[in-house]
């Protein structure tokens, strides 16, 4: 990161804006939208989550453990780079800057290892199903889950012991490794380059091989079926499902590229010229886009998604008070209601009532005898016993839980 030589003006020019006031306000907007739609999205996907946590397997814990990476990373840290760009400059300086880039590389990293893990479990189920059903269990996901979570944050706090540097990006408005550590020293060196290869470029390439193969199989195996007339629903299903799991890879990847080849860049340019401030700025936006991506590909492409969504809604409606009106079922043997102090009229020699209002009851009263072995449907929010008691017995909808 280039720097003034001056050790009074290191501060200054470091955590400054080197955008335009304009600039920076559309910087905060661009990234208040980003966590606006990420916490709604990701918030809506660990609610459905942890309503059908009995019928989740092992394997959903994969999605849920990106989710919670995209939520967490715009509640926790992103707050503080709108702020700063709303006041043009990093707010709270060195101490704020090592807080943002140690955190928002830890989860970066979790986001990257979890789809990598995704991608190469999704691989196995497909190609070589034994080992998927012998190795990759309950158990063994979770355990997958805590190795993601300690090798990023072991490998994160290497800059808070001398191996790498947490600094302010060229433009100033948020902070991550300093890429060009690799001039520095060589222990500096070393860090940035396994950065880039081992937790950049490597889980990149898993990626892009694991899901190329998952299409060539799927596709080869629906080409099968297909000539031989075989309409199979499972096939249709595992379709969606490697669709869903492609373009949650693919929208990561893309997501990123841009970053990791300015940051690449970056690397080896000491000069100026050879990376404008602006520059970073729509690489870093960009890449801050991929926690928004996921929700709306799970909602898309998942029904169980789809369902448990339209029933957490209708849910959330009726609690709210939107429908409180209730369908009282009058029976045979039931006597009409009379307010205190009123007469009820006596009836005729053929049964009808002497007045028009008696005689519409009496009507109702007998149609509901005659019929009494009709369903009777009620709305929400109904005290029936005998409505509740054919809902009870009515079979519920299965709902198919998510596959990788």
């Amino acid at each position: 990161m280039p720097l003034n030589s001056s050790d009074g003006n290191r501060t200054t020019s470091a955590f400054t804006s080197k955008l335009t006031p304009a600039a920076d306000i559309c910087v905060g907007l661009a990234i208040f939208s980003i966590a606006l739609l990420s916490v709604m999205g990701n918030g809506l996907v660990l609610v459905i989550c942890y309503l059908r946590r009995k019928k989740m397997v092992g394997s959903e814990l994969l999605c849920v453990n990106l989710a919670v990476v995209d939520f967490l990373s715009c509640i926790c840290f992103y707050p503080l780079a709108i702020l700063s760009s709303f006041h043009h400059a990093w707010l709270g300086e060195n101490i704020t800057c090592v807080y943002y880039g140690f955190g928002c590389y830890i989860f970066g990293l979790c986001g990257m290892f979890t789809i990598t893990a995704i991608s190469i479990i999704r691989y196995l189920k497909t190609c070589y199903s034994l080992a998927y059903a012998v190795w990759l269990k309950g158990t063994n996901i979770r355990l997958l889950c805590c190795a993601i979570w300690l090798v990023a944050t072991v490998w994160s706090s290497f800059p808070l012991f001398g191996w790498g540097e947490y600094v302010p990006e060229p433009y100033g408005l948020s902070c991550t490794i300093a890429w060009q550590g690799y001039h520095t020293s060589a222990k500096d060196a070393f860090y940035v380059i396994c950065s880039f290869a081992c937790f950049t470029l490597v889980p990149v390439l898993l990626i892009v091989v694991s899901q190329c193969r998952i299409l060539y199989k799927v596709s080869r195996f629906s080409y099968l079926l297909s000539a031989r007339g075989i309409r199979n629903n499972l096939r249709r299903a595992e379709k969606r499902l490697s669709m869903m799991f492609f373009c949650i890879s693919l929208g990561f990847v893309i997501a990123w590229a841009p970053y990791a080849v300015v940051s690449f860049l970056f690397i080896f340019h000491k000069e100026h010229r050879y990376m404008a401030p602006e520059g970073f700025v729509f690489p870093a936006l960009f890449a801050k886009s991929s926690h928004i991506y996921n929700p709306f590909i799970y909602f898309y492409f998942n029904k169980t998604f789809q369902r448990e969504l339209h029933r957490l809604l209708l849910s959330t409606y009726h609690k709210l008070g939107g429908n409180r009106v209730g369908v009282h079922v009058t029976t045979a043997h039931q006597a009409p209601y009379s307010a205190p102090g009123t007469r009820i009229q006596p009836k005729n020699k053929l049964g009808s009532s002497q007045g028009g209002t008696q005689s519409k009851h009496k009507r109702k009263v007998l149609q509901s005898s005659n019929n009494h072995d009709r369903l009777v449907y009620t709305c929400w929010g109904s005290t029936s016993k005998k409505a509740s008691t054919i809902s009870n017995n009515k079979p519920a909808r299965a709902s198919m839980p998510i596959s990788i």
